[in-house]
């Protein structure tokens, strides 16, 4: 993957970019439409997965936006309803994203019966080992369930994929993270957000940015995966516009500070 902008390694030496496109609750002509506009603003990486649906439009953007596949890091999930469907779901998400590998799959909630947690993930890494996806992970986890994954298969998941924003922002959680080689993702950022702390617009005011712009940033200096989604081409352009500044030591820590951890 060739990218002008911070990527995070991780296992299998895998690079996931540090700003991702989420796509929850858009669907129809509306995915296909906002996954072109991102891939045009230049997002280099799309996060999708099976409950969304809309791997096909997202598949059809992605081939006709003019970019070569390795150049597109693409992200799906597996329902945990799909235990035992496992391998099925994978290949469905193949075929109608168009593709034959996905970059990162997760296991996108803790399966409701606890027990099935570790034949899932075996099934997953299986997935990884044929080559189907080129590193698996998991999103909503605890620290508790990503250790119970780790010792039992001594595999630990790329990624987690959790809310996170400042105004979640977990100091240990973060810690225990990076601890276990597990890179964090952050979704639903704005929503979680207080656009209008005064901080936040304190020192988007000196970067003359948005404040949406310093919770983007915010992720990307603390090397968390940042997934904002929108479907108003102004805006997706403006969330990539983020690679132009950065914030200082200070800046950090009084957005860390929001979080009250």
């Amino acid at each position: 993957m060739d990218l002008d902008q911070p990527t995070v390694l991780l296992s299998g030496e895998v690079r996931i970019p540090l700003l991702g496109f989420g796509t929850w609750q858009i669907t129809g002509p509306a995915a296909y439409e906002a996954v072109l506009a991102a891939l045009d603003a230049g997002y280099r990486h799309i996060d999708t997965a099976t409950m969304y649906g809309n791997e096909e439009e997202i598949g059809r953007a992605v081939a006709e936006s003019g970019l070569r596949r390795e150049d597109v890091f693409i992200t799906t999930k597996l329902p945990p309803a799909r235990v035992g469907r496992e391998q099925e779901t994978i290949e469905a998400s193949l075929r109608a994203l168009g593709t034959d590998h996905v970059d990162l799959w997760l296991l996108h909630w803790p399966p409701s019966n606890p027990a099935d947690s570790i034949p899932v993930w075996r099934e997953m890494l299986a997935a990884r080992d044929e080559g189907l996806v080129r590193t698996v992970g998991v999103s909503n986890f605890s620290t508790a369930q990503i250790d119970e994954l780790i010792q039992a298969t001594e595999e630990t998941p790329a990624v987690n994929q959790i809310r996170w924003s400042p105004s979640l922002y977990d100091r240990q959680r973060h810690r225990d993270h990076r601890d276990r080689g597990v890179v964090l993702e952050g979704y639903s950022p704005f929503k979680t957000s207080d656009l209008t702390d005064p901080v936040l617009v304190r020192i988007a005011a000196a970067h003359g940015v948005s404040p949406a712009q310093v919770v983007l940033r915010w992720h990307i200096d603390h090397e968390i995966v940042a997934i904002p989604k929108s479907v108003t081409p102004e805006r997706i352009r403006t969330n990539a516009d983020v690679f132009d500044f950065s914030l200082t030591a200070e800046e950090m820590r009084d957005i860390d500070a929001l979080g009250g951890s």
